[in-house]
């Protein structure tokens, strides 16, 4: 390479072999217009050691520098050796010109690197439509901005039959189709299997109620093939109708959430609803969830059941109560489905079984432990119910309850269950019988002891035929499978008449007594 002034001469050596051939090679070079660089990752090697002796010796009077560099094969020498003396300006400008020039790659070369990582910032990779970010800050941007939220709804089906391959598949294919339907609007890829579609201005409510309707009619029979196979894919949709972009990620999301549920097709956010109102209860119930569990402050109350010929209490329904910081007493259906969402659902179970085994063992009551389909089909809580009725001494006065209104999906495992815990004498129950799926094919299938009617029926049997009726055909179906009777829900005199008139075998209600911590019997 050369210059008007300078001349540059390169070699790259491997060996020590190859020094003695570089070396002469330089020769017949002016020693006293010479600047020396060796290039080379490691210094202290035979190589470089070898060279600088000759070049030491051949150049007396020269400088020689050693530099860096990552690459660990090669070892570069290069000479500068100047044509005609150079006085220290036109040097300075030489030297100054080169060091503008690397600058300057230098910069370019950052530049180019800092525009790639803010692509890649703002980019899905997946679909090449700009990302969560990128909307945020165009939304920052134009605070008249509408917004539109669409949701794959079968992508998990699609996901976990096909393969992930086929999910990306689908999420690009889905991107491609959403962009080029809606080609004057911008398109972006929210999160997971959702999409977000920004509109120019905001609409009234009506206004964006009608383009949402129109659009999902356009858009809801989207069929994508794949190898020779069409895959429906099932949209929903949400926007807002709001003034400003304050907030609009998060009701346009609680809109979305809101139609997912109630299985429509789309849902339009208006302030009126106060959506945000109910999250926030639901965050704040999160966080006195959590404390209690912590701080165990999950406790159960105990309910007195009596035994109608007797007229005496024999057992106890133990019922999970929650007591917050300033010690309110707080109902299982305000808490229980928090516990579920927040995943601390199997250590409230836990709790109340571990409470109720140990108020109940220096007593003869018996006791009553409720179970969901849940903790029946978790197998953390199965474990853990079997080692306590291992070791302990009241697990014949046990009896857990599980939800009739639950639909029964694995009805071997719920069998299993049953035979499993029935090995150290608990007895079985059927809750709330009469309400949501009552099937009496059901309880044929399953090897219980107690049905308990449920409220609903008991309520009014004083005065509804109806219910009645219904209440006296139940005892009668119980009777032929030789399973005991409860009836909850007793609040009066007049209802106890009745249930003992039906020849039921045991009660339970506000007649008889409230929930209370204590094992207070005042029947």
């Amino acid at each position: 390479m050369e210059t008007e002034n300078i001349e540059v001469y390169n070699y790259k050596l491997t060996s020590s072999n190859e020094v003695s051939n570089v070396i002469s090679k330089l020769e017949c070079l002016d020693a006293e217009m010479l600047l020396i660089h060796i290039v080379s990752a490691i210094h202290n090697t035979i190589l470089v050691h070898k060279l600088k002796m000759e070049l030491t010796k051949l150049f007396p009077e020269s400088r020689i520098v050693l530099l860096k560099t990552k690459d660990k094969v090669h070892t570069t020498l290069k000479l500068y050796s100047m044509d005609s003396l150079l006085n220290d300006d036109t040097l300075s400008d030489e030297v100054a010109n080169k060091l503008s020039d690397k600058l300057e790659r230098s910069n370019n070369a950052l530049k180019d690197s800092r525009t790639n990582l803010l692509n890649r910032y703002f980019i899905d990779h997946l679909t090449n439509l700009p990302n969560v970010y990128q909307v945020r800050k165009d939304l920052h941007d134009n605070e008249e901005a509408g917004l539109i939220l669409i949701k794959i709804d079968n992508f998990a089906i699609i996901d976990n039959f096909y393969g992930f391959i086929v999910g990306d598949f689908i999420i690009e294919k889905v991107g491609e189709f959403l962009k080029n339907k809606m080609a004057e609007h911008t398109v972006y890829r929210h999160a997971g299997s959702e999409f977000v579609v920004l509109l120019e201005n905001n609409m009234s409510f009506y206004e964006i109620k009608e383009y949402v309707s129109k659009l999902y009619n356009e858009i809801k029979n989207l069929s994508i093939e794949y190898q020779d196979i069409n895959i429906f894919v099932d949209l929903t949709l949400a926007s807002c109708a709001n003034v400003t972009t304050k907030n609009i990620f998060s009701k346009v999301s609680m809109a979305l959430k809101y139609a997912s549920e109630n299985n429509l097709p789309f849902w339009i956010y208006e302030d009126r609803m106060h959506f945000e109102n109910e999250y926030e209860k639901n965050l704040q119930i999160s966080n006195v969830v959590r404390y209690a569990v912590q701080h165990s402050k999950i406790v159960p109350y105990f309910q007195p059941i009596i035994d109608n010929k007797l007229m005496k209490v024999t057992k106890f329904e133990c019922l999970a109560r929650l007591i917050d910081e300033n010690d309110n007493v707080i109902s299982p259906n305000l808490f229980i489905s928090v516990a579920k969402k927040i995943k601390v659902y199997n250590l409230v179970t836990k709790i109340i079984i571990e409470k109720s085994f140990e108020a109940f063992k220096d007593n003869e009551y018996e006791f009553n432990i409720n179970l969901s389909i849940e903790d029946i089909m978790s197998s953390d809580i199965f474990e853990f119910i079997i080692e306590k009725l291992k070791n302990s001494t009241v697990s014949d006065r046990l009896t857990f309850e599980l939800l009739e209104s639950e639909a029964i999906q694995d009805f071997d495992k719920v069998s299993r269950f049953i035979k499993e815990v029935k090995r150290y004498g608990v007895k079985i129950a059927i809750d709330d019988f009469g309400h949501g799926y009552s099937n009496f094919s059901y309880i044929t299938n399953i090897d219980i002891d107690y049905l308990k009617i449920d409220g609903s029926l008991i309520s009014d049997i004083d005065t509804n035929k109806n219910s009645y009726m219904v209440v006296e055909s139940i005892v009668d179906f119980a009777k032929k499978f030789n399973i005991k009777t409860v009836a909850e829900y007793v609040h009066s005199s007049t209802v106890m008449d009745k249930v003992k008139e039906l020849k039921i075998d045991y009660s339970q209600g506000f007649y008889i007594d409230r929930p209370s911590v204590n094992l207070d019997v005042n029947f």
